[in-house]
């Protein structure tokens, strides 16, 4: 077994462990301190296709939206005009009618006794004057009447006793107690030819009340058959044979739906934006085809609660598609002229809610914040953000920071026909598929 070693060989050995770490220590530094001095190769980055989209103003008419419900264009809660026990009903629940038809009948018997009974009154009115049946009062002169007659007789011949009794008396042949006596007479024969005139005027105008009886009693006959004052459908029947009805009682509910009436409001703001025939474009829930309506009539104040103003479109519903009730949402186009700047739908991205576009800027493709308005099947609106003229990538979903190709300009068709040198579209064809983007990040 060796000794141990001595202090020399000890020293020594350390000596050669310094020098052996100081060695590979340097040659480390020269080697990083070449790599450092060596610069890395310049690429450039790669570049990436993409379809692009010049903004520009286009038609974009301006448009209120508003909520309503489709309402009948009339309901009427129809009653009875005369008291009576029901006798028949006529219709049920959903059943279609035409006005003037049936709805319910009271029992009718005394109604038509009262008739007879009424016009038997009359004819004892005519036969009082001497009228015949069937001869018009009119015809009638109360001068003309048997009773004025007689008394027109009596009162001529008084009036010829007095003119005698005058000659008489110039020949002191009577006294002027029997003079006086045939004056008296006269002038009862005068008073009595005057009341019989005035009892034969009254009984003219009994007549004409007679008749105005007639006419009541059989008024109340005809109003015992309840009947519909309008086209339209049975929406409730409140009576049965037996129920008792006094006047006012309802008997039943109609409605017209054809048409219908679109009621909607708009907000305060817009208000003065609304007029007759404005184009409505009406989605009518449970209907996949929207409607094409026009403003029939705007009320001519605000509600206060709501501070809206209503209005009201025409539905036409001969076939009877459309049922009271059902919910409908509408766009007013206030402007059909109107421009904006639009964008196709597939180019903004929303992103920890904000949205934003792929601006294209010297051939680098650069996030674009923007503010949206209304969006609709042909595009979005740009408030805030783009100007005319700018491009952007069609494609927001495929945008980064990176060079651009453009591979094909796109725009709205109206642009292209005011603009035809450039000779793109909005969308590409049904039959062409856009390539990939080759691009880098």
């Amino acid at each position: 077994m060796p000794g141990p070693l001595s202090p020399i060989l000890l020293a020594l050995r350390s000596l050669a462990l310094t020098s052996l770490v100081g060695g590979m220590l340097a040659s480390s530094g020269c080697h990083s301190s070449a790599q450092t001095d060596a610069q890395p190769p310049v690429t450039s980055p790669p570049t990436r296709q993409a379809i692009v989209h010049s903004v520009r103003l286009q038609t974009w008419p301006l448009i209120i939206r508003s909520q309503g419900v489709l309402v009948a264009d009339e309901v009427a809660s129809v009653g009875t005009k005369v008291p009576g026990s029901v006798a028949k009903v006529y219709v049920e629940i959903g059943d279609e009618i035409r006005a003037g038809e049936p709805l319910v009948e009271l029992d009718r018997d005394e109604f038509q006794l009262y008739v007879d009974q009424t016009e038997a009154q009359l004819a004892q009115a005519r036969s009082a004057v001497g009228l015949q049946p069937g001869q018009p009062v009119e015809s009638l002169q109360a001068q003309n009447s048997p009773p004025v007659r007689q008394e027109q007789a009596l009162w001529d011949e008084t009036k010829a006793s007095h003119t005698r009794a005058k000659e008489l008396k110039s020949q002191k042949v009577i006294s002027p107690a029997e003079f006086d006596v045939v004056v008296a007479n006269e002038r009862v024969a005068e008073a009595r030819y005057a009341g019989a005139l005035n009892a034969a005027r009254e009984k003219i105008a009994l007549i004409g009340v007679r008749q105005v009886e007639v006419a009541l009693a059989r008024d109340r006959l005809r109003n015992s058959a309840i009947v519909a004052p309008f086209d339209g459908f049975v929406q409730q029947r409140l009576v049965a044979p037996g129920d008792f009805v006094q006047v006012g009682d309802r008997v039943a509910t109609l409605v017209r739906t054809n048409p219908l009436r679109f009621r909607g409001s708009v907000p305060e703001h817009h208000a003065q934006s609304v007029a007759v025939a404005q184009e409505v474009r009406l989605q009518v829930e449970g209907i996949v085809e929207p409607l094409t309506v026009r403003v029939t009539r705007i009320s001519p104040s605000l509600e206060q609660a709501s501070r809206s103003l209503m209005f009201e479109a025409e539905v036409a519903n001969g076939d009877q598609q459309f049922r009271t009730g059902l919910f409908a949402e509408a766009e007013i186009v206030v402007n059909p002229q109107a421009v904006a700047l639009v964008v196709p739908q597939s180019a903004v991205v929303e992103f920890a809610g904000a949205e934003k576009v792929w601006k294209v800027i010297d051939g680098m493709a650069h996030e674009q914040e923007v503010l949206t308005g209304q969006r609709r099947s042909n595009g979005i609106e740009i408030l805030s953000g783009l100007s005319p003229g700018d491009v952007i990538l069609s494609d927001g979903s495929q945008g980064s920071v990176a060079q651009i190709e453009p591979l094909r300009n796109s725009h709205d068709p109206e642009a292209s026909e005011q603009r035809p040198e450039e000779h793109t579209t909005d969308h590409a064809p049904a039959h062409e598929t856009a390539p990939e983007s080759t691009v880098s990040g």
